[in-house]
């Protein structure tokens, strides 16, 4: 850790004026990032200029300003991609990673449903038919984003949904990988976990599903904000995650995948711009990525998330992850030093900054309440990850999850926050 130059975290709130705002009388404390991060001011500036200087329709009109924010866009576009070291004619933009996740979801519906009509035409769509007795593997530790959509799915052709379960830490038990066998088409799985804070084994997971020619997909949206991600490294065929989790806009989030995957899938939503040529008879489709881009795109969130990508290049994805590695290690130290807390999830070792815990006998949202009385902003509940807390024998947690912005000092008042919750609760009984 010693051989990467640490975070100056003084510097770096500098950026976000919204930290220097008090809650209920309290300096505001931060650590709810896993769920929307903050903006610095590059972000909000970025957005601004485009609105200022170059506001126009995309990919229409020939005048300067259209002209301008189509670069402009365009440049986004390969900006981002270039974070995770894709090319920008393989990612596609969506409003968050959930309609990413639906997207692909729908590839498998569509095509199933035009096999069954005799009208299938999109080259290569066949990868994307799925019939009874075909089987789609996920985790128990899927958020509800990569799950919902994909039971979706097999109601509707008749696949059957799979998953791998969890050890009593919060790893996924890989003891037995037959799960993964002649008959999984999909294997769908999150790179880490949004409540447990696992990091999970991606090589392994791929090289199981590459032996039966299964398609893979990477729920990234916990780790491409935190750590190095390179696409081509991972191997999967599609990755997905959202804006606002790493410093940029909501309303936008990522797709990427490869292109032979992008160009066998059919539209996921039709109408302008995604069209090569139409008539009144029948339409043919654009190549991607304009094809999954129908409408008025999200142009100034695009150009705001690329700044998002360019302030943590700047910053050095492995400095941010080193970083949230020493804060974990004092959440985990200091919270599970507790007398009556019990931290759900892995130690340290392939884990990430996401640390839920429980106190005995106090609710979550009654530990989340007194912690927000003295300014510390968390997340309280299931964390849309329903399943994974019914594993982990828990009705619900509270979630801290800091970021660059954070440092010793918050983990210190988290701490003293939850000690206080329990003793102001325990003392009640």
């Amino acid at each position: 850790m010693s051989a990467v130059a640490p975070l100056d975290v003084a510097r770096i709130r500098e950026d976000f004026p919204i930290l220097c705002r008090h809650v209920r009388g309290m300096p505001l404390i931060y650590l709810d990032s896993g769920a929307t991060s903050q903006k610095p001011l590059a972000v909000l500036d970025a957005e601004r200029d485009f609105y200022l200087t170059c506001n126009a329709a995309v990919h229409r009109g020939a005048h300067a300003l259209a002209e301008e924010a189509t670069d402009a866009y365009e440049s986004a576009r390969a900006r981002i991609a270039a974070f995770i070291g894709a090319q920008a004619s393989d990612m596609v933009f969506t409003r968050n990673a959930t309609e990413a996740i639906n997207l692909l979801a729908y590839a498998f519906t569509n095509s199933t449903d035009l096999v069954r009509n005799g009208a299938l035409t999109t080259v290569g769509a066949e990868r994307f038919v799925l019939a009874p007795g075909d089987e789609i593997v996920v985790t128990e530790m899927e958020h509800h984003a990569n799950l919902v959509p994909w039971q979706e799915v097999c109601a509707k052709t008749g696949a059957t949904l799979r998953w791998i379960g969890l050890t009593d830490e919060g790893r996924l038990d890989l003891s037995d990988l037959s799960i993964i066998n002649e008959r999984t088409k999909v294997v769908s799985f999150v790179h880490q976990s949004n409540i447990l804070g696992t990091i999970n084994p991606v090589a392994t997971i791929v090289a199981a599903a590459r032996a039966v020619g299964a398609l893979v997909i990477l729920d990234a949206c916990q780790s491409v904000p935190h750590m190095p991600v390179d696409v081509i490294s991972l191997d999967v065929d599609a990755i997905m995650w959202s804006g606002h989790k790493m410093l940029g806009p909501n309303g936008i989030g990522c797709l990427w995948a490869k292109a032979s995957v992008l160009e066998s899938m059919p539209p996921f939503i039709s109408g302008g711009s995604m069209i090569e040529i139409v008539t009144m008879e029948s339409s043919t489709y654009a190549p991607p990525p304009q094809r999954f881009e129908a409408g008025t795109p999200m142009t100034a969130q695009a150009i705001g998330l690329a700044a998002a990508a360019d302030y943590l290049t700047a910053l050095g994805m492995d400095r941010v992850h080193r970083h949230e590695e020493s804060l974990t290690v004092a959440m985990l130290e200091g919270l599970g030093s507790i007398d009556g807390v019990k931290i759900i999830g892995p130690g340290m070792g392939d884990r990430g900054s996401a640390v839920s815990f429980v106190v005995e006998g106090v609710h979550p949202h009654d530990v989340g309440h007194i912690l927000d009385s003295r300014g510390v902003a968390v997340r309280v509940g299931h964390h849309c990850a329903w399943p994974t807390v019914r594993r982990m024998g828990v009705p619900a947690t509270t979630r801290a999850t800091p970021y660059i912005y954070n440092d010793m000092d918050d983990i210190a008042a988290l701490v003293d926050g939850v000690v206080a919750a329990r003793d102001f609760y325990w003392g009640t009984r």
